[in-house]
């Protein structure tokens, strides 16, 4: 069966989280979205752990099951230490099968650390021993390195990473299986490294609030079950892996070059330019995503490898609509025709993946229909974020939406 899942998510004992980031609101949100499976997310923390216990109800699938919504046991951990003379800072999605091998991985974890300060508990020993612990604890378990090219908290990242795989997991590289992407790369600019042709791909919204659930996502097509995901990921199977939906990569918060503090912005050609320092005040500039992918790849920008999984960009339906209507995301206007939006056709990725243009024109406003047409087409303008500043989409010009208001005026 066809279904969409979005495997890496925090609860709301993280820090800087929504406090509705519960089984309850999470399953709501999961439904309108479309996302048939979802990530638990800081199964580490004992408090979240013991509502997993009390809600969660595992199936035959393997999977576990809330309000119709089927979850499978997720947690994210940080890694600081130092190796080979250098600061380290990784982030590892660990996923489980079950709640006996997660209790298991919480005691041990437990034993190292402190696991109850924050949904997602930072370590001082090397990543590669939590993919033993793990292991250890079942041969099912799934590792998959987080956001692989964030500047500061990923393998590749340009302040605290590794060159590659085997540097980071040494004897444990052999263990991983996939990689991910993070919202300020997309597919195609990870084909660029031939090292990674035979990881899987995987995209995720690492939310915070449940409103962010599935700004990327995974689409299958094979048995819901917890063996049979991790299978298909393990052997990168096209057949049974479709796509991943992702964020215009631009969007990604660390996507360019640049300092927040005095608001340079730059690309990695400009940065060269600038001897990587800020011109404002002398720093050095935190060297974002595109430019560390142009450092380490081997292939020029285009490549597609035989065996490359697909990849749809989009814009998540509420920023179309705040952007149709020149309201606030929060304002009731706004919140309303999401509302009846995902109401008409099912849930939003329906609506932003399969609905037929006939269809949404009909259905839907004027500017919001057209604003998704134009996202399918990629007829957009993005600045690209930097050093933890979001980038930003801008679906219409404002010629557009003052023409667009006159011809409702006139219809008047």
């Amino acid at each position: 069966m066809k279904f969409i899942a979005d495997l890496h998510i925090h609860s709301k004992y993280s820090r800087a989280t929504s406090k509705d980031m519960d089984i309850d609101h999470i399953s709501q949100w999961a439904k309108l979205k479309g996302i048939d499976l979802i990530g638990t997310g800081d199964f580490t923390h004992p408090l979240w752990f013991e509502e997993l216990k009390s809600k969660l109800k595992q199936t035959p699938s393997g999977l576990y099951q809330y309000n119709g919504v089927n979850f499978l046991l997720t947690a994210e951990v940080s890694h600081m230490y130092s190796k080979n003379g250098k600061g380290r800072r990784i982030h590892l999605i660990i996923i489980a099968p079950d709640l006996k091998t997660a209790e298991k991985i919480n005691k041990k974890l437990a034993e190292r650390g402190n696991v109850v300060s924050d949904g997602r508990p930072i370590f001082g020993f090397d990543v590669k021993d939590t993919v033993k612990i793990c292991l250890d604890a079942s041969k099912d378990c799934l590792l998959v390195p987080a956001h692989v090219w964030t500047p500061w908290f990923s393998v590749f990242g340009s302040n605290s990473g590794f060159n590659s795989m085997e540097e980071c997991f040494e004897e444990e590289a052999k263990n991983i299986y996939a990689v991910e992407t993070g919202l300020s790369s997309d597919p195609a600019m990870n084909w660029r490294l031939s090292k990674l042709d035979k990881y899987a791909l995987i995209s995720n919204s690492d939310a915070h609030s449940p409103q962010k659930l599935g700004r990327e996502a995974n689409v299958f097509d094979c048995e819901l079950s917890y063996k049979e995901l991790i299978n298909t990921l393990k052997k990168k199977d096209k057949r049974k892996f479709l796509f991943t939906v992702e964020f215009f990569p631009e969007e990604g918060k660390y996507h360019f070059d640049g300092h927040r503090d005095c608001g340079i912005r730059f690309s990695p050609k400009e940065t060269k330019q600038h001897n990587n320092k800020c011109p404002k005040c002398g720093k050095f500039l935190t060297v974002g995503v595109m430019n560390r992918v142009d450092e380490l790849a081997d292939r020029k920008e285009g490549f597609v490898p035989e065996n490359a999984v697909a990849y749809k960009s989009f814009v998540p339906l509420v920023e179309i609509i705040t952007e149709a209507q020149q309201k606030g995301v929060a304002s009731k206007a706004v919140q309303e025709e999401y509302r009846q939006a995902v109401s008409h056709f099912g849930s939003e990725f329906n609506l932003l993946l399969e609905a037929g243009e006939t269809d949404i024109i009909n259905a839907l406003s004027e500017n919001t229909a057209s604003g998704i047409i134009k996202v399918r087409n990629h007829k957009l303008r993005i600045t690209p974020g930097y050093d933890g500043v979001y980038g930003t989409v801008k679906i219409f010009t404002e010629q557009e939406l003052a023409d667009k208001k006159e011809k409702q005026i006139e219809l008047f």
